[in-house]
C-alpha cells in the first residue's frame, strides 16, 4: 500500500492556516468519506488519533 499523505496534504494544511476558508472546509467536509482519511486515522496509534479528533473536533465516526 501506498504510503498516506494526509499528515502533508495541502488542503489539510489550508484548514490549519484558516479553518473558514473554501478550501479548510472542503477538507474537513472531506475527511467524512475519504477512505485515504479513514485508513490513516486506522494507521495511528489511539494517542495521536486522540490529539487529531479532539484537534479537528471530529466527531463524525471514526472507526478503530
Amino acid at each position: 500500500m501506498a504510503k498516506l499523505k494526509c499528515s502533508t496534504c495541502a488542503f489539510r494544511a489550508k484548514y490549519d492556516a484558516n479553518p473558514k476558508s473554501i478550501l479548510g472546509r472542503l477538507w474537513r467536509w472531506h475527511t467524512r468519506w475519504c477512505p485515504g482519511w479513514r485508513a490513516y486515522m486506522k494507521s495511528l496509534p489511539d494517542d495521536e488519533k486522540k490529539v487529531l479528533i479532539r484537534q479537528y473536533n471530529l466527531n463524525h465516526n471514526i472507526e478503530k
